[in-house]
């Protein structure tokens, strides 16, 4: 009978210990927050070019920008991880489609025509359309300056439409450039006359290049910049999260502090 208690015993030692071992993982497990304990993950497509959006630290290798600090924001309300992935622009939108991203970070126009095919959070940066011009030329101030002349435009950007619109005759010439920062190196060596970019770009560039550039007059349009989902009822859900999320950032600062450290102004509401 002794050792048959004995037995009993060690038994149940061995089940108490078991379920010790079991709340102790079910505590570690507890303190998981956010994606990992969720599984959640959303992959954000960029260039990693276009300062000081999304950009890729030369010395670190990672990206940093207004919109990698605004997501990392959204992160933390959402409980998404976050996962990046790089693409020429004009093939962003194709990774869009296919579901190989999930959105865009990359200071996208909203206009009619994406409206009518995505769904968009709501604009989180407004930001005009700029002509940049070489230092020391102030004869380039508008549109109509442009005729007779070569301007740089980023492939699969909307400063075409806004050329095309108003060149009819067909007087601007066209130079088409995978990335922005091509662009605005060849307006500095004089190869084109003129760049497009947005005025919180431009001077974020202007700021960090020290090329001998400047803003080519006053910025042509005010954009708002949001970031399009594939239109889906499963981002319905999605994009009402990435929505609350930007409305808390923009009631508590956060928001215009992210604007104010890339942009040196907050660019966060369309009456600035």
């Amino acid at each position: 009978m002794h050792k048959r208690f004995k037995g009993m015993g060690v038994a149940l030692l061995l089940v108490l210990l078991t379920f010790v071992l079991l709340l102790t993982a079910c505590g570690a497990n507890s303190e998981e927050t956010g994606a990992k304990a969720t599984g959640k993950k959303l992959v954000i497509g960029s260039t990693g070019g276009f300062y000081p959006y999304v950009f890729q630290n030369s010395e670190t290798n990672k990206l940093e920008g207004f919109e990698v600090d605004l997501w990392e924001e959204i992160a933390k309300l959402t409980g998404y991880e976050v996962e990046w992935k790089t693409s020429e622009f004009s093939g962003l939108f194709g990774l869009l489609d296919t579901g190989k991203i999930d959105t865009i970070a990359n200071s996208i126009a909203v206009t009619e025509e994406r409206k009518k095919k995505y769904l968009f959070s709501e604009p989180y940066v407004y930001s005009g359309a700029q002509l940049v011009v070489k230092e020391g030329n102030t004869s380039i101030q508008s549109l109509e300056d442009l005729k007779g002349k070569k301007v740089g435009i980023q492939l699969g950007t909307n400063f075409v439409n806004l050329v095309k619109e108003f060149d009819k005759a067909g007087e601007i010439e066209i130079v088409n450039y995978e990335s922005a920062d091509a662009g605005f190196q060849d307006v500095a060596i004089g190869r084109i006359d003129a760049t497009f970019a947005t005025k919180a770009s431009a001077l974020g560039t202007i700021q960090k290049t020290k090329l001998p550039l400047q803003l080519g007059g006053k910025q042509l349009t005010t954009i708002p910049a949001a970031n399009p989902f594939v239109n889906k009822e499963e981002n319905n859900e999605l994009v009402v999260q990435v929505n609350d999320a930007l409305k808390k950032l923009r009631e508590d600062g956060t928001l215009a502090k992210i604007s104010e450290k890339w942009f040196t102004q907050n660019l966060t509401n369309p009456e600035n």
